[in-house]
C-alpha cells in the first residue's frame, strides 16, 4: 500500500529543491496562524518530541509562520484563534485535546511519534480487537487503538521515516493519501560546533559518545555500557537519568569501567553539548529503535561517524554511510564500535545531512503540507 501512495513516501529527498525556493514567496501569502501541542511532559522529559516542536515553531517563524505554542490557561477563544493545530505524538496525552478539536471541527495534522517492533498486521489485528471490545466495555484502552482515533480524526498524519509511515498505513489502516513523511531535522549550528571547551572542560577527545536518556530500556544503555567494557577506549555518556533499576544497573556498572564518564543530561542548547558531539569520534545510538534519533543527526553533523539501531527508519536518513548494530546483541554493538573506531573519517554523512535534514528544509516541507490542508 505504501509503495503505491506518493502522499506517503514524499519528502526526503525532495527537500533538496525545496531549500532552493524562494522564501520571499512564502512571506506574500497572507500570514498563516498554527497552533503547537503535545502531552504535557514533553516539555520536562527534554527528549526528541521537545526539541522537533521547539524547532519546528522557530523555522516556522522564520518563513512567516504565526506559531504559538499551546497556552492551556488561555481561555478557549484565543487558544482555538488559528488556522491549524499541529500535534505532536498520538497518544494518551494527547488523546482528549485531539477529540475535542475533531468534536469541534477544529483542523489538525498530527506527527504521530509512532513507532513499535510488531508487525503491521499484529497492529491492525489488535485495532481490531479495541473497536470491537469498546463497543461493550466503554473503558477500556488501547495504545494502537488511541493512536489510530488521533489519526483518524486528523486531516493529515506526519510520520518523521518511512518505516513510521508504513506502519501507519498497514498497522493503523490510515489511507495512504492523508500520510506526508515529514523528516526529523537538524540545527546548522552543530556544523559549526568547537571541541576545545569539551576538551579544555574534561581533558579527552576523539571518544565514543551517546547522548540520550539513562533508564528507559528503548535507550538499550545498559547493553552499550556493557558492549564498552571490553574497549579500551574512552568513552562519554551524556543523559538524563530515569530513576529505576535499569538507570541503577548502568549507573553502577559504569563505575566499573574506568574509561567511562557519566555526565548527567546537559540542555539541549548547551555549548557543552555542542562541544562534546565535535570532540567526539564516534556516536553511538543502539537503541531498539529510533524514528530517527535526532542526537544522531547532531552527532553526524558535527563530523563523528555514527553507529546506530537499524530499526525505526533510521535508514531513510543515515543510508550507507553508518554502521547498523543489533540493539539485542551486545557482540553487535561492540563490533559496530569497534569497526566506527577503525574507519577513517570522512564528510560524506556530514554533508548529506546538511544537504536534507536542516531544519530550515524541513520547515518549507511543513508549510507546503499546512497550506495543503488549509487549502483543501
Amino acid at each position: 500500500i505504501i509503495s503505491q501512495d506518493a502522499h506517503a513516501v514524499a519528502g526526503f529527498h525532495e527537500l533538496e529543491n525545496d531549500g532552493q525556493r524562494n522564501t520571499s514567496l512564502l512571506l506574500e501569502t497572507q500570514i498563516m496562524r498554527v497552533t503547537l501541542a503535545s502531552y504535557h511532559t514533553a516539555t520536562i522529559r527534554r527528549g526528541g518530541p521537545n526539541t522537533q516542536i521547539l524547532q519546528t515553531k522557530r523555522h516556522l517563524e522564520h518563513i512567516g509562520v504565526e506559531a504559538k505554542l499551546m497556552d492551556v490557561w488561555g481561555g478557549r477563544e484565543n487558544v482555538l484563534n488559528c488556522d491549524l493545530f499541529h500535534l505532536f505524538a498520538s497518544n494518551l496525552g494527547v488523546y482528549d485535546l485531539a477529540g475535542y478539536l475533531k468534536s469541534h471541527d477544529v483542523r489538525f495534522v498530527v506527527s504521530p511519534i509512532f513507532f513499535t517492533r510488531r508487525s503491521p498486521i499484529t497492529v491492525r489485528t489488535i485495532c481490531g480487537i479495541d473497536s470491537v471490545a469498546k463497543k461493550v466495555f466503554k473503558a477500556l484502552w488501547s495504545g494502537y487503538g488511541i493512536a489510530k482515533e488521533i489519526c483518524d480524526w486528523s486531516e493529515r498524519v506526519l510520520p518523521n521515516t518511512s518505516e513510521e509511515a508504513k506502519l501507519v498505513v498497514d498497522g493503523l489502516s490510515i489511507p495512504g493519501r492523508k500520510v506526508t513523511v515529514i523528516p526529523n531535522g537538524v540545527e546548522e549550528r552543530f556544523a559549526h560546533a568547537d571541541p576545545k571547551l569539551f576538551h579544555d572542560t574534561y581533558g579527552i577527545r576523539d571518544f565514543i559518545l551517546n547522548v540520550g536518556h539513562i533508564g528507559p530500556p528503548r535507550k538499550n544503555v545498559l547493553s552499550l555500557i556493557r558492549a564498552l567494557s571490553t574497549i579500551h577506549h574512552p568513552a562519554v555518556i551524556i543523559g538524563n537519568i530515569y530513576p529505576g533499576k535499569e538507570a541503577d544497573a548502568c549507573l553502577r556498572e559504569a563505575e566499573e569501567n574506568e574509561n567511562l564518564l557519566i555526565i548527567p543530561g546537559l540542555a539541549h542548547d548547551s555549548p557543552m553539548l555542542a562541544s562534546a558531539y565535535a570532540a567526539a569520534s564516534v556516536f553511538v545510538l543502539p537503541a531498539r529503535y529510533e524514528t530517527p534519533g535526532i542526537a544522531a543527526l547532531e552527532a553526524a553533523l558535527a563530523g563523528a561517524r555514527v553507529v546506530i539501531t537499524p530499526h525505526g527508519g533510521t535508514t531513510d536518513y543515515f543510508g550507507d554511510m553508518a554502521i547498523y548494530v543489533n540493539p539485542y546483541a551486545i557482540k553487535s554493538i561492540r563490533s559496530g564500535i569497534i569497526e566506527a573506531l577503525e574507519e577513517r573519517a570522512d564528510d560524506a554523512l556530514r554533508n548529506h545531512v546538511t544537504k536534507h535534514y536542516l531544519w530550515d528544509k524541513v520547515a518549507r516541507r511543513t508549510f507546503e503540507t499546512y497550506s495543503d490542508v488549509i487549502g483543501n
